[in-house]
């Protein structure tokens, strides 16, 4: 049996859709991407969301919108992907990496503040912080924003994995300054490569509408359906072509129609892997606090061993040994399995550009070399998931 980590959800709704984008004439940023932005909006009960080419690419417009440039700081989780820390590269800023809880897998605010504490006291010059939700899981944003509060502070949420996730009844992405989401095929709703940025400030979104299109005071499609639409628009700033297309728009439109069922069933899914794994001495299965909604854009386990009561870099190395070569025995048997995602400090490019080891964020590394993502995907079989519990269960620690 060949068991994937995930597939996309499409039928021929999507097919439809695309076909009638393309015998409409108008492919570019148009009324498929305004109906997306718009049950975006209706889904998250964000004021405004304006569709870009990826959550990278939102990212980074959140950033500069913000006025993020040299000489300021953004902090993050070290454990993450490693476009969160390249958008802040891009503005000349300086990515700060954060440690992260081990539990939640996601930035942890003890540790912010303590960095904060530090800053005040050292001159330094923070100008956000962007927790990332990671995995679908809603980082702890209610000391977050406290603390953005007392400090003065944007917030850019990485909410890549976490559309409909909530914390406290609120949704991923509507909690600070902007939310960025992503619609790559590893996400619960694909429009193959395409983004979301959510905001509730309208200075933030116009701002945005304007970026992502060059700098353009008026879009193409408002220039179409307007009297003197024959005229090009004025330009003011300095922008960036970050348009998504009306394809992946009306793509995403059926997309959003499909994807209440969709996040239930990856609930189901999680919730089976919850009651068949948790007696597997030698794995950790999702921790979800009270109050959280986890929407499981993976199902993200990590190795351990009751025999060691707190993790070293030498314990990390042989249990990421261990963790190796389950992976490898999986993928023998047919079930594609991945890490969670990278500790970012551990990658060439930023340990050669701050000098930063490994075992400098311990958490971040332990998450590294010790997660295992096992399949998940709506229409996953229960045939296909009893078979990736039965070989999971036959691992001897």
């Amino acid at each position: 049996m060949k068991v994937p980590i995930t597939k996309p959800y499409f039928g021929d709704e999507e097919k439809k859709a695309v076909n009638d984008v393309l015998e409409s004439g108008w492919l570019v940023q148009g009324p498929r991407v305004i109906e997306f932005e718009r049950m975006v909006c209706q889904y998250t009960g964000a004021r405004f969301a304006k569709a870009t080419t990826s959550c990278t690419t939102a990212l980074h417009l959140a950033l500069v919108a913000l006025g993020v440039g040299p000489g300021d700081e953004i902090l993050l989780p070290s454990f993450t992907h490693i476009a969160s820390a390249n958008t802040i590269l891009y503005t000349g800023a300086t990515p700060v990496f954060i440690d992260i809880d081990l539990r939640t897998f996601n930035i942890d605010s003890k540790k912010v503040e303590e960095y904060l504490e530090q800053a005040r006291k050292g001159g330094s010059r923070v100008k956000g912080i962007m927790p990332v939700h990671l995995f679908g899981l809603v980082a702890d944003m209610i000391p977050i924003m406290e603390m953005a509060k007392e400090y003065n502070l944007c917030i850019i949420e990485d909410a890549a994995c976490a559309l409909g996730s909530t914390y406290d009844s609120a949704h991923a992405g509507t909690f600070g300054d902007a939310g960025c989401f992503s619609f790559h095929p590893r996400k619960p709703i694909t429009t193959g490569e395409g983004g979301m940025l959510t905001t509730n400030n309208p200075e933030i979104a116009t701002k945005v509408q304007s970026l992502r299109d060059h700098g353009a005071a008026v879009s193409d499609l408002a220039r179409h359906e307007e009297k003197g639409g024959y005229l090009l628009p004025a330009f003011n700033i300095l922008g960036y072509n970050y348009r998504m297309t009306d394809i992946q728009g009306a793509i995403g439109v059926q997309q959003m129609k499909k994807f209440p069922w969709i996040v239930e069933r990856r609930i189901e899914k999680a919730k089976r892997y919850h009651e068949e794994l948790k007696d597997v001495e030698w794995l950790q299965t999702p921790y979800v606090p009270e109050g959280y909604k986890h929407t499981y854009q993976s199902y993200v386990t990590l190795v351990q061993s009751p025999k060691y009561k707190e993790l070293t870099p030498d314990i990390i190395e042989e249990l990421s040994q261990f963790r190796n070569r389950i992976m490898a025995n999986l993928e023998e048997k047919g079930i594609a399995t991945r890490q969670g995602t990278h500790a970012v400090h551990t990658l060439n490019y930023y340990k050669k550009k701050y000098g930063i080891k490994d075992s400098d964020y311990l958490n971040s590394l332990a998450a590294d070399r010790l997660s295992i993502t096992l399949p998940l995907y709506p229409q996953m079989t229960d045939e296909e998931q009893e078979y990736v519990i039965e070989q999971i269960k036959k691992v001897k620690s």
